[in-house]
């Protein structure tokens, strides 16, 4: 079996070895080139490419179409994509002679789209996973092939979710290849009625609103602690990144609860919310200058 994949990130490395692994010849690797402006804390499908002597390009989303010549020539049996960022055009998908399939960050069709983990988390789930499925123009709107959960504690972070669904994408990829080998694609229906699409977020969707109940808060702190871009407050004239909280007490008893907002006591910092319940600010720190 031949393939030409599309990876980046932790998911696109150990994905693209679960398939190399598997003796799947690999003809050529799409990937992106790390962004200078990104906290880059995965691990790098290019570098993989260069130790295991893959080809690998890294072209921008409007460069893709002009490949498509390429890798029609190569005519691969599949065409994979494990967090690859850039939409593949439909004449790319054709060039499979067997499928285009996509790892998604997921339990499909929950969380279609951008940021899965974050927005997982943020929503205080307590189970997410990995999904393979058939890639359509849609975004993750394919038919299923394999899917795998992972839970969520209520106090992992973003980075901690996401190395459990890393793992679970490969163990969907070693599920899958046995019959993907031999040239048959399982598949059960996405039903798209049961999820909903999430688009990316900005750092500014990081701001705590002090109105949202201690839950609300202490999930987004969890969704988009450091490495991402952290959620934030301001405190005396100073934007704080708030990197870890908890709703663990036992809280002093002098907290004003009608006072939203933070409070510091006795050396000890807490978020009082609209749900006149405490979060408690374990660590933060001083927004570093750009």
């Amino acid at each position: 079996m031949h393939a030409v994949v599309f990876a980046y990130h932790d998911v696109g490395v150990n994905c693209l070895k679960a398939l190399i692994g598997a003796g799947i010849q690999i003809d050529l690797v799409l990937t992106h080139q790390d962004d200078p402006n990104e906290n880059v804390w995965f691990g790098s499908v290019a570098k993989l490419c260069e130790d295991q002597q893959i080809p690998y390009l890294t072209p921008t989303a409007s460069e893709l179409t002009g490949l498509i010549p390429r890798i029609r020539k190569l005519a691969p049996d599949y065409l994979f994509s494990f967090y690859y960022r850039h939409m593949i055009p439909a004449e790319l998908l054709a060039c499979a002679k067997i499928a285009a399939l996509n790892m998604h960050g997921s339990l499909l069709p929950k969380y279609r789209g951008r940021a899965p983990v974050n927005w997982a988390i943020l929503h205080g789930e307590t189970q997410t996973g990995a999904t393979l499925h058939i890639m359509e123009v849609k975004p993750d709107a394919g038919d299923i092939v394999g899917q795998s959960a992972v839970t969520i504690g209520p106090d992992e972070t973003a980075t901690d979710v996401f190395g459990k669904v890393s793992k679970a994408a490969v163990e969907v990829i070693h599920q899958a290849l046995p019959e993907l080998i031999q040239g048959r694609v399982p598949k059960k229906p996405n039903a798209l009625s049961k999820g909903s699409y999430f688009g990316g977020r900005k750092p500014e969707d990081g701001r705590i609103h002090w109105e949202q109940t201690a839950k609300q808060v202490h999930d987004l702190v969890r969704a988009v602690a450091p490495p991402y871009p952290g959620a934030f407050t301001e405190n005396q004239g100073r934007k704080m990144i708030v990197a870890r909280s908890t709703l663990k007490g036992p809280f002093p008893d002098n907290l004003d609860l009608g006072a939203l907002g933070i409070q510091v006591v006795d050396n000890r910092v807490f978020g009082i919310c609209g749900d006149h319940q405490v979060v408690e600010i374990l660590e933060w720190f001083l927004q570093p200058t750009q």
